[in-house]
C-alpha cells in the first residue's frame, strides 16, 4: 500500500463522487421502496412511476454495494494519502472515525436492504434508520471538507477534486 502519495488517483476520485451521487439518489428517492412494501401489504397496484422508482432503488443499492467493494479494494492496493503532519490528532481521529462509519454504512445498508426485501421484512425498519445517519454523516463530512478548505486553508478538499500526479491511475 502506497500511503506516501500526495493525493488520490483519478479512479479513487471517480469512485468517491459516483458513490456520493448514488447515495444522494437513494436518500432522495428511497421512499419508493416503502411505497412498494406498503402497496404489496395492501394489495394495491403500483403506478408505472412507482414501479420504476422501486426498481431503481433496488438496482442502485446493488450498484452501490459493488462500487463500495471496488473502492475498498482500490484503497487496499493503491492506498490513501497520509493526513497532513500539521493536522491535529483529534481531527485525524475524527476523519478516520467518520470514514469508518461511512464504509460500514455503505456495506451494511445495501445488505440490510437485500435481507429486508428477500428474507426478513422486519429488517426494513433497521434499514430505514440509515437515512438520518447518512444525512448527519454527509453534513459532517462536507462541513469538514469546507472547514479544511476555507478555515485551515489546506489541500484536503483539493485532494478529492484533482487527481495527484504521483497517484496510480
Amino acid at each position: 500500500m502506497n500511503s506516501k502519495r500526495s493525493g488520490y488517483s483519478s479512479l479513487q476520485i471517480s469512485l468517491h463522487w459516483t458513490i456520493a451521487a448514488l447515495v444522494l439518489f437513494q436518500l432522495l428517492f428511497g421512499e419508493s421502496m416503502t411505497t412498494y412494501v406498503d402497496a404489496a401489504a395492501d394489495g394495491r397496484q403500483l403506478s408505472s412511476y412507482e414501479q420504476t422508482m422501486e426498481s431503481a432503488h433496488y438496482w442502485v443499492g446493488l450498484a452501490l454495494l459493488l462500487l463500495v467493494f471496488v473502492r475498498l479494494a482500490v484503497r487496499l492496493f493503491i492506498g490513501a494519502p497520509k493526513p497532513q503532519s500539521t493536522m491535529p490528532k483529534w481531527i485525524a481521529f475524527a476523519s478516520r472515525a467518520t470514514h469508518a462509519l461511512f464504509y460500514g454504512l455503505l456495506v451494511a445498508v445495501p445488505v440490510s436492504g437485500l435481507l429486508a426485501f428477500h428474507v426478513w421484512g422486519w429488517i426494513g425498519d433497521i434499514h430505514a434508520w440509515a437515512k438520518p445517519v447518512f444525512m448527519v454523516l454527509i453534513c459532517i463530512h462536507a462541513g469538514a471538507a469546507l472547514f479544511h478548505h476555507f478555515i485551515l486553508k489546506d489541500a484536503v478538499l483539493r485532494k478529492m477534486l484533482v487527481p495527484a500526479r504521483d497517484a496510480a491511475r
